[in-house]
């Protein structure tokens, strides 16, 4: 293959870029959407007396897997004992 071919292959059209570009801008807009939305979740639920940080926690420990959790769990429970807490 000579170098013009493959140069040919990599061709960059605008178009099809400014495409690209604009796709990523526009998902852009909507995670800063979403992130003032969850901003407003959890003022919400602070007004109503919820503590947010634990709420945090719940979320994050609601998308790992339970043995993982458990697991760590465990160890945790053993090291406190370990330290007498």
């Amino acid at each position: 293959m000579s170098d013009t071919q493959s140069d040919a292959s990599y061709r960059v059209t605008a178009n099809e870029l400014r495409s690209f570009v604009e796709r990523i801008e526009r998902l852009e807009a909507e995670k800063k959407d979403i992130a003032e939305q969850q901003k407003e979740v959890m003022a919400e639920a602070k007004g109503r007396g919820y503590d947010t940080k634990v709420m945090r926690k719940i979320v994050a420990l609601r998308k790992r897997d339970k043995d993982d959790i458990a697991e760590e769990e465990a160890v945790l429970e053993m090291y406190k004992e370990a330290l007498g807490m």
